[in-house]
């Protein structure tokens, strides 16, 4: 049965695609086909304006693909998708290598609607298709003493030209306490929009976590390690300072160089009315319970 919540969100409410693949360029100046929708809280769209083709494709932020923000549709034409497994390893019953083709195959994919904050404070609205980690997770067997989960993405400089050049410390990772991890809102997201995620949004797997600013949801993922020691997050280790681990929205924890009371929905132009940001990007119903008792302001 698939799982449920808060749902005012609709088609409706959806940001146009072309306007979430070209976020960027705004700001600047069948792998999963869904089966009924599922919403969580979101705003209305307000009537955004759909942009291009051209600026759907030519603007996104790929760090493995380069810095600039047509990097992406320049270069991520070059990243071979097929076939593509994940390795699964750590403290799990079954560890090994498991093909994404073979993974479909045993998994239910939905279509989840869900609201998506960057911590550049510009929002959107993503109708995702995928399915629940916590599934991939039981195939592989969760043990006991697992605490956290992490990420990695693909390394392959060949084809992933920015890991030629010293941005961050390659492969890209990210991380997961166990609880968020096997959250029903933390998704493994193949497709959107009913289409394969395009290759310089992470195709062709990647994870989702809505409640959480939009970093911390890794792009083209490899490895998934089970855990009892918090793992490292490349922005994290980066600069620690700038971007917690835990990374959930908060309002009411700014960024050293900029608020994040308020963002941009994505699609109303340049000079869009900003409107409040909500905690836990919204999903404060389902998942405040996994933070009671932590300072979310010492534990960004």
């Amino acid at each position: 049965m698939a799982f449920r919540w808060k749902n005012d969100l609709t088609h409706a409410d959806v940001t146009p695609e072309n306007a979430w693949l070209n976020r960027r360029q705004i700001l600047a100046g069948a792998a999963g086909l869904g089966i009924g929708a599922i919403a969580g809280p979101v705003m209305a769209s307000d009537g955004l304006e759909p942009n291009t083709l051209e600026e759907i494709t030519s603007y996104n932020n790929f760090y493995e693909f380069g810095t600039d923000k047509g990097d992406p549709k320049r270069y991520a034409g070059a990243l071979t998708t097929e076939p593509w497994s994940i390795e699964i390893d750590g403290m799990v019953d079954r560890p090994g290598t498991y093909d994404v083709t073979e993974i479909m195959e045993q998994m239910t994919i939905e279509e989840r609607i869900y609201r998506f904050r960057c911590v550049e404070a510009w929002s959107m609205v993503i109708p995702w298709n995928g399915f629940e980690l916590a599934d991939l997770l039981a195939l592989a067997g969760v043990q006991d003493r697992a605490r956290y989960v992490a990420f990695e993405t693909l390394y392959r400089p060949d084809e992933m030209r920015g890991q030629r050049f010293p941005i961050i410390e390659w492969p890209y990772v990210e991380g997961l306490r166990m609880d968020e991890a096997l959250h029903p809102l933390t998704i493994m997201a193949t497709g959107i929009y009913g289409k394969p995620l395009p290759n310089q949004n992470g195709a062709p797997i990647r994870v989702v976590v809505p409640w959480k600013y939009g970093f911390k949801s890794i792009k083209s993922v490899v490895k998934i390690t089970l855990t009892d020691d918090e793992p490292p997050a490349s922005w994290n280790r980066l600069q620690p300072r700038e971007y917690g681990f835990y990374s959930n929205v908060n309002p009411n924890v700014d960024h050293p160089r900029w608020s994040q009371a308020t963002e941009r929905k994505i699609g109303g132009g340049l000079f869009s009315k900003r409107i409040p940001t909500l905690m836990f990007n919204g999903y404060e119903e389902e998942v405040a319970r996994l933070y009671e008792g932590m300072d979310l302001t010492r534990y960004f």
